[in-house]
């Protein structure tokens, strides 16, 4: 094997290693090319573009929403605002099966169009919405699998970490694609264009959950045990506000009046302002630390991602990817069959940030610089949310989904982990059926973004 394909299959160990993603990648890449260059197979000089390279990713003005948004999802959690929400919508279902797997899944939309935080979605839901389905004579099975679905909503509806993240890389790869090409005036794609094209495809996508909710639920017999809650906070109390918020967020982003990081810090402000009286200073503390924690975690795989390809492609692997992926039969479309093959079974073991940051850089400019069957080059937007409904199923595929983690460990001891897998295999096929969906009708994904952006 060739030093670039030994390189990747060791970056693969050791991100499966345990070691923080970030060190993993930064750590492998300079032994290997210190390795490399002392066989004669590395350029050292290209170690010199590396400050640039940092200094661009910490600067990036796109990157600056992830902070914002991940703040303000934190102060909505722990303000106990969206908590409240899922009370009061599940009051409403109380006796009834179906109706309480889709108040479950529409919180679930609200949670991911507000918070966007998988693990404290699925916690919050496990937590709130689990006890009070099984006790309503929801099987464990279909329980577990709406909450472990309904809480990773986050990674596909707006305003989303995996479509900021992946925003900033469609960007960077439509426009290296199109250098390539010979077009020195190429077009941009912003995050504003990916949360507008991922908007459909992820309101599908809760279409399909509530319709096999309503299918399965329709042979549940429910138990009439709960009744109402009186100490609920009134309906429009606790919905209006957070709606509020997500209409200012979004539709400040999707209008055209704000940029991403504009649209963050909307949300980040109008969350504190929600949450005023409801948190204390400790709490406040431990909101301003964890966002700082998971940007730095966020920012240092960022980091290391870069070592990762600027070592890569000093070894020659993106014209071994180039070649690789031009041989595949089916010409471009069974090169992106390929990818999302790959893409969907990494999922079982790496994270999203790590897919995004590592695999999605060496594929997306190889593929959209691939013409289509009428000459065309692929819609970026239609790739990257393409990619979006994929890395979704990552955190939700058994052995290792991370929803799966966080809803084990606060699921009661009878719903054991082999209920919770087999309860989210419905889930995951839906997924992988929207999915094939948004290929066979880009327009799912390039319509809104056309609409509102175009000229």
């Amino acid at each position: 094997m060739s030093l670039d394909v030994w390189f990747l299959l060791i970056v693969f160990i050791g991100l499966l290693s345990g070691y923080p993603v970030g060190v993993a990648l930064g750590g492998v890449s300079i032994l290997f090319a210190g390795t490399a260059y002392f066989l004669g197979a590395f350029d050292g000089a290209l170690f010199l573009s590396l400050p640039s390279r940092v200094f661009g990713v910490m600067s990036n003005p796109v990157l600056v929403a992830i902070p914002l948004f991940v703040f303000m999802g934190l102060v909505l959690d722990r303000s106990r605002i969206a908590a409240d929400m899922l009370q009061v919508v599940a009051n409403l279902f109380r006796g009834n099966s179906a109706g309480l797997t889709i108040s479950v899944t529409v919180v679930g939309l609200m949670l991911a169009a507000s918070t966007g935080i998988v693990g404290a979605s699925v916690v919050m839901l496990g937590v709130v919405a689990l006890p009070t389905m099984l006790r309503n004579g929801v099987a464990p099975q279909l329980a577990s699998g709406t909450v472990a679905a309904a809480g990773t909503l986050g990674q596909i509806i707006p305003p989303s970490i995996v479509l900021i993240v992946l925003g900033d890389q469609m960007s960077n790869a439509w426009q290296k694609a199109q250098l390539d090409g010979g077009n020195f005036a190429p077009d941009t794609v912003s995050v504003a264009d990916l949360f507008a094209g991922a908007l459909l495809p992820g309101l599908l996508l809760v279409g399909f959950y509530i319709a096999y909710q309503l299918t399965v639920s329709r042979t549940q017999t429910p138990d009439q045990k709960a009744g109402h809650d009186p100490t609920a906070p009134p309906l429009w109390r606790v919905l209006i506000s957070p709606l509020l918020l997500i209409v200012a967020v979004l539709g400040s982003m999707l209008s055209g009046l704000a940029t991403a990081t504009e649209a963050a810090s909307v949300g980040a402000v109008g969350a504190l302002l929600l949450a005023w009286g409801r948190l204390d200073s400790k709490v406040f503390k431990d909101v301003v630390f964890e966002s700082g924690h998971l940007t730095a975690m966020i920012f240092l795989i960022v980091i290391g991602a870069s070592m990762f390809s600027l070592v890569f492609r000093g070894l020659g692997g993106e014209e071994t990817i180039v070649g690789f992926l031009s041989v595949l039969p089916g010409g471009t479309l069974g090169a992106l069959f390929f990818v999302m093959a790959v893409i969907f079974v990494l999922g079982f073991f790496l994270e999203f940030l790590e897919i995004s940051f590592v695999v999605v850089p060496l594929v997306a400019p190889i593929l959209l610089a691939m013409p289509m069957a009428d000459g065309t080059l692929m819609s970026p937007v239609w790739l990257g949310v393409l990619i979006a409904l994929n890395l979704q199923t990552s955190f939700l595929t058994p052995p290792f989904g991370v929803s799966l983690f966080y809803l084990r460990s606060v699921a009661p001891k009878d719903i054991t982990t082999v209920m919770i897998y087999r309860g989210i295999v419905p889930f995951v096929a839906l997924q992988l059926f929207v999915l094939s969906i948004v290929v066979v009708f880009p327009t799912l994904a390039t319509f809104l973004p056309t609409l509102l952006f175009a000229g």
